[in-house]
């Protein structure tokens, strides 16, 4: 008998393709992200000011981290937007999606109008909004007094007490129709097999609400999810543009903070430890999200079906 002579197989053109494909990317990834996060860790541990030689400080910064009030005030504001961002987009986004996966016209021509804030740029959004709250000049005011409802009149984001759940209003008001569409995507793909055997047994629309379509939906709730709460550490022009973290420190969120520390007081080497808990927060909360949600596991939702 001879002997088979094994050579090592080649890899396949579709492999070598995709390779090639994706090498664009990872090097935009890597250039952009990972050598400026490895960067900003180094300048974590320096005292600089962006202009001088970075002195090595070790642990310096991220000790005066514990007692350093307003940086913890905006880490515990920054954690607030992501559960307050969570709690209030994530039911109004699933009902929005849901509510236009529907093939009549006028829920396609809703979802074509709601869509709209989509189109534009933090910046214009967050300028439009601060014209609209303006005390002095804006619409939103007048408009409650000829409502009657001059007791509801306020200095919109010139009330410490009132400024940062105004901006989280206008961070809804953003995003909620991205998320929206995400749910749309998901609901279109249930099988109608599932709501006409519901149907057959006698089952309602909220009832199938609940027993179907939430259950079909729960990758795409922990996408949203995933996606609200690391996009809740980046938000920055929205608030820097309507309020700039102010009044006083109550709407320095996170970003903010690293900001004005690093480029507005000169604190390069604090503001890089900044970045670098941003950043490793983020990280930390998406591997948990995807660890202990069952995400990772990509199992099928249409098993038995």
């Amino acid at each position: 008998m001879s002997a088979i002579i094994k050579t090592p197989k080649k890899a396949q053109p579709s492999t070598m393709f995709a390779v090639l494909w994706t090498m664009p990317a990872l090097l935009f990834y890597v250039a952009f992200a990972i050598i400026p996060l490895f960067i900003a860790l180094y300048y974590s541990f320096t005292s600089w000011n962006g202009l001088s030689p970075a002195q090595w400080i070790g642990l310096g910064n991220w000790r005066a981290l514990f007692s350093d009030q307003v940086t913890l005030n905006s880490l515990f504001l920054t954690v607030q937007v992501m559960v307050i961002s969570w709690i209030v987009q994530t039911p109004l986004s699933i009902l929005l999606g849901v509510f236009m996966a529907g093939k009549q016209l006028y829920r396609s021509v809703f979802g074509v109008l709601y869509f709209l804030p989509l189109l534009f740029s933090a910046v214009a959004i967050a300028l439009t909004w601060q014209n609209m709250l303006d005390p002095n000049f804006g619409v939103l005011n007048p408009l409650l007094t000829a409502m009657g409802l001059s007791g509801l009149a306020r200095v919109w984001l010139g009330d410490p007490s009132l400024a940062f759940y105004v901006v989280l209003v206008i961070v809804s008001w953003q995003f909620i129709p991205f998320h929206a569409l995400l749910y749309l995507g998901g609901t279109r793909q249930i099988p109608k097999e599932l709501y006409e055997a519901a149907n057959i047994d006698g089952g309602g629309r909220i009832q199938n609400f609940f027993a179907i379509t939430l259950p079909q939906l729960k990758y795409t709730i922990i996408t949203s999810t995933t996606l609200i709460f690391t996009g809740s550490l980046t938000y920055f022009d929205l608030f820097w543009v309507t309020t700039q973290g102010g009044p006083g420190y109550a709407t320095r969120v996170l970003p903010l903070q690293m900001y004005i520390t690093a480029f507005q007081n000169g604190q390069v080497g604090y503001g890089s430890m900044i970045a670098v808990v941003l950043a490793l927060f983020g990280i930390v909360l998406s591997f948990v999200l995807l660890r202990f949600t069952g995400f990772s596991k990509m199992s099928s939702q249409l098993e038995g079906l």
